[in-house]
Parts: C-alpha cells; structure tokens; sequence
C-alpha cells in the first residue's frame, strides 16, 4: 500500500468507520493512538513515525493530536455522531462551496445539505472551493451569504484547519457563479 492509500485508510477510520479496525472514538471524536496504529498495522506498514508523517504532511491538515500524542482525531468530515468541540464564531460576509456540475440541480432546489455529514463544508475563498470542486468533475462555485445567514441566526463554526462549517445553507443565501 502506497503512503496516499494509508492516509485515505486512516481518514475513513477516523471519520467513518473506526470499527474497520477494531477501535472506536471517545464523544469528541479521539481515537487511541497505540489502538490506531495496531489496528491499522493489521494490513498496511504502520507506526508512530507514518502517522506522524501523514498529520504533518496532510495538505488539508485532517488531524490533530492531544498535547501528548495519545490520542488522534480528524478535524470535521465525520459521518459518524462526534462533537469535535467546534468553535461558533462569526463568518465573513461571503464564503463559497465548490461542487461538481452532477450536483447543481439538487442544490438549486435544496441548497447546501450535509448529506452523509454532519456539516456543509464551505470554503473562505474562490480558490479553494474550486479545488474542491474539480474533485467531483466539472467545478461549480456557490457564493454563500455567510454574513446574512449569521445575522439571521444560522450558527457558523471554524475547524482547526479553516474550513468554515454550517448545518445547512437554504438556497435563498446562495447565487451561483
């Protein structure tokens, strides 16, 4: 197995299906970091040193570990029911949502919904929400009104690698670009 297909193991674990392995996560989220590795172990080269690689190489910084290194968890993606201690904070006046072309229709009748997830992902710039985008075809960039729907008492949380969270967005609060 490759270094990219451990990492993608690692992050369905973590965000999915933790008992692929053996193992489950505290409420918050936090997997044990020795049951991790042994799990994982079972069927791919894995140790202390591989996961600490792919936590610092990980370009969308998924995962953080507790100040002692004992216990890991994935920041948000969760299909699973965790509380990752999200903060609530205020939003800018516009964020943006990258998707493939497959989805538009759905969205325009329903706006943004979590589907598998527990939030909508929502990006703090064109850039990386085109990025996302192109990971499902042909990208489509949505501007959300993130400074309206707060004012109208949708609540925003900030994960610890800047992806902006919400628990919908209602298609009114999106124009599409």
């Amino acid at each position: 197995m490759s270094f990219t297909d451990t990492s993608k193991f690692m992050s369905l674990i973590l965000r999915h299906k933790p008992e692929a392995i053996g193992i489950s996560l505290d409420e918050h989220g936090w997997a044990n970091v020795d049951e991790l590795i042994a799990g994982i172990a079972k069927t791919h080269k894995f140790n202390m040193d591989i996961l600490e690689e792919i936590v610092r190489t990980d370009n969308k910084q998924r995962y953080s570990f507790n100040e002692d290194k004992t216990l890991i968890r994935a920041n948000q993606g969760h299909s699973i029911p965790v509380d990752v201690e999200l903060d609530e904070a205020e939003p800018p006046a516009e964020l943006w949502h990258g998707t493939g072309e497959k989805f538009v229709s759905s969205i325009d009748k329903q706006g943004l919904i979590p589907k598998s997830r527990l939030y909508v992902h929502l990006s703090k710039d064109e850039e990386t929400a085109t990025n996302v985008g192109k990971r499902h075809g042909k990208p489509v960039l949505y501007k959300v009104k993130a400074g309206d729907m707060y004012k109208d008492s949708y609540k925003f949380f900030l994960s610890k690698n800047g992806v902006w969270l919400t628990k919908e967005v209602p298609v009114k609060y999106l124009e599409k670009i």
